[in-house]
């Protein structure tokens, strides 16, 4: 449904975008993470058309975006950070005015309002003014009015910024239903909320595309390191530096107290070790009690940071 090819974009000496390539195929969720200035924001531009590409192409839906962009931003609904909204009009006259812009048949703008704004759960604020709603309310009339013309591609950039924990997981299940009859191309920095719906991740840092794969894979194929979590009785200066000193342990790291007289740490070693029997002995022999150890599975956090480098740098 989009096909990203060789994409590369100069500002000057600043190169932006260096030979960017990949798919969203039809229907599917896909997740585009990377650090601030990584090129996420250059790349969602060039695809709804609102840039041009030094060099490459892209294809939505078989259509080019450069060559034919009238027909191309007809496939194309796009929610930016901040949704292009009038705080003086209602919602269901910003809604009238996207239709307008689209080129909704009159016939037909009072049946697709009411659609989409169904969909985006907005009826109920539909005469109200835009700068009278709620943070969620305004995220949700942006949405609507990407809906509108019901395109093949929902690009969505950070749907969920600055939403509380309810909003978010209300966006979050609109994401996943509109995903029935929609393509969806998803920005975020919160990784739970894109580890919840995509079904495939691209990650680009610096201008190049770093890893794509689904959540399940980049998981399973990544650099493993093992991680532990420890409670243990006892003073944490001396438990800290001496599992830090075990064989095998790449790192080791104070976490909050959770438990008074205890002491919390997190320790990463090689896939290849495994340093439970050491941290046993260590603690047995100077009587520092186990109140529990288990193991952390790797997380879309800790694969975002290796792959663009964060890892390393914050050790």
């Amino acid at each position: 449904m989009i096909e990203v090819k060789h994409l590369t974009k100069r500002y000057g000496d600043h190169l932006a975008l260096d030979d960017v390539s990949f798919t969203v195929e039809d229907g599917e969720i896909v997740g585009f993470l990377g650090p601030n200035g990584a090129g996420k924001s250059t790349t969602m531009n060039i695809i709804t058309g609102y840039l041009s590409s030094t060099d490459g192409e892209v294809l939505v839906d078989g259509v080019d975006v450069l060559e034919n962009p009238i027909e191309a931003k007809k496939k194309i609904g796009y929610l930016p950070e901040i949704p292009p909204l009038y705080g003086d009009m209602t919602v269901k006259e910003y809604l009238e005015f996207a239709c307008d812009l689209k080129k909704i048949p009159a016939a037909n703008k009072e049946e697709t309002i009411e659609q989409v704004s169904k969909l985006a759960r907005v009826t109920d604020v539909k005469g109200r003014l835009i700068r009278n709603l709620s943070k969620g309310y305004k995220q949700r009339v942006g949405l609507a009015q990407a809906m509108i013309g019901n395109p093949e591609v929902l690009i969505l950039d950070e749907p969920t910024v600055g939403l509380d924990p309810k909003q978010i997981i209300e966006v979050r299940d609109l994401v996943k239903n509109l995903s029935k009859d929609h393509t969806i191309l998803l920005s975020s920095h919160i990784l739970q909320e894109v580890q919840a719906v995509c079904d495939k991740l691209v990650i680009i840092n610096h201008g190049r595309i770093v890893a794509i794969d689904s959540p399940e894979e980049l998981s399973r194929n990544a650099l493993q390191i093992n991680k532990l979590e420890l409670r243990i009785k006892g003073p944490k200066n001396e438990i800290l530096r001496g599992i830090s000193e075990l064989t095998g342990v790449e790192n080791a790291e104070l976490l909050r107290v959770r438990e008074e007289g205890t002491v919390d740490i997190r320790v990463e070693t090689d896939e290849t070790i495994d340093v439970r029997e050491e941290i046993f002995e260590f603690c047995r022999e100077n009587d520092f009690p186990i109140f529990s150890m288990k193991t952390d599975e790797v997380n879309l956090e800790d694969i975002f940071l290796q792959v663009t480098g964060e890892r390393e740098a914050k050790r």
